[in-house]
């Protein structure tokens, strides 16, 4: 069951002798829970899962209209903070913390299996990111200065980590959020790259690390979500969490692969947690106080909600764009 929110934005674009009107609106979609969703995978324009807190995974197979609400039996009191959906049956879901554990399934979130568990004390993953339907990262706060990392070649049936030795290494107060599952994203067929925040806020490619020119210094502030178009262009948001209609250095753009990086003109409206590509030169992005969207590849954005949501994801096989917030809140985005 689809409410319309009564806010829509719209833009007018001016060009010689035309007017051109776009309307952008929301859809909010009864979810069924109220559990905090930061999880979100969207297969399809129609099979979308969604994780969180108290154990829950939801599912949608006919685009949000209905959800299967799940409580994951013997994690009915863990944070799900991301999930990696394959298809309608099959999905791979994290759970952050002491112990840190990655569960899969097979029968459409009927039953799970645990395929990792790791006790070590500090232990907090962070996000998910596949490459395709077999090869995968994990990404953890560093411990010991140490970013943990480990991979999976099968699927999410076995993870295995990296050696100590080949750990990123992070500053002093340097960690990564938690916050959308969207801080480490597939660069190449072969290759990822993530972002930090904290004390230090950084963008880490190989074996290469670039300060980033988004606020930092506290526990609260730095990168949260990075989108891929290209091996060049890409966009990070983030700010500070404690600050969320705060719009200083919350986003930045290269177009040279992170060699240089440029502000926006008219940047999002505030604190955002997760950015998305969508198509063409545009690309939205969500947060504590609503949603931006650019159609300008990051130059000036539009703030066309006002709804919290932590997670914007676009359909991996569609056009569809999904949010997931506190709540329980779920929406679409409406042509």
């Amino acid at each position: 069951m689809f409410t319309k929110l009564k806010l829509i934005t719209l833009v007018i674009l001016l060009t010689p002798g035309s007017i051109i009107l776009y309307a952008q609106n929301i859809q909010l979609l009864n979810s069924g829970t109220k559990a905090s969703i930061r999880g979100l995978s969207v297969v399809s324009d129609k099979v979308v899962w969604i994780s969180g807190s108290e154990g829950t995974v939801g599912k949608s197979t006919d685009g949000g209209a209905s959800w299967k609400i799940i409580k994951v039996k013997g994690f009915e009191k863990t944070d799900f903070r991301d999930i990696e959906a394959f298809d309608a049956k099959t999905a791979v879901i994290m759970a952050i913390a002491e112990p840190a554990y990655i569960l899969r399934t097979s029968d459409g979130g009927d039953t799970w299996q645990t395929v990792y568990e790791n006790n070590t004390k500090g232990m907090f993953l962070d996000a998910m990111e596949f490459w395709n339907e077999q090869s995968g990262i994990v990404i953890g706060d560093p411990i010991d200065n140490k970013v943990f990392i480990a991979r999976t070649f099968d699927g999410g049936k076995k993870w295995q980590e990296l050696p100590p030795q080949n750990y990123p290494i992070a500053d002093s107060g340097e960690a990564f959020f938690s916050s959308s599952g969207t801080n480490v994203r597939k660069l190449s067929k072969a290759e990822a790259l993530f972002v930090s925040g904290g004390a230090r806020s950084r963008l880490f490619i190989r074996d290469t690390k670039t300060d980033l020119p988004i606020v930092q210094g506290k526990t609260s502030t730095g990168a949260n979500s990075i989108a891929v178009k290209n091996k060049h262009t890409f966009i990070i948001v983030g700010g500070d969490f404690n600050a969320k209609e705060e719009t200083t250095q919350n986003c930045c753009i290269t177009i040279d692969g992170g060699k240089t990086f440029y502000k926006p003109i008219i940047g999002p409206h505030g604190y955002r947690s997760c950015v998305e590509y969508i198509s063409n030169d545009t690309w939205i992005t969500c947060g504590l106080n609503g949603i931006d969207i650019t159609n300008d590849e990051g130059k000036n954005w539009t703030w066309i909600s006002k709804e919290s949501f932590h997670a914007c994801r676009k359909a991996k096989k569609g056009k569809a764009v999904y949010f997931a917030g506190s709540g329980g809140r779920i929406a679409k985005l409406a042509d």
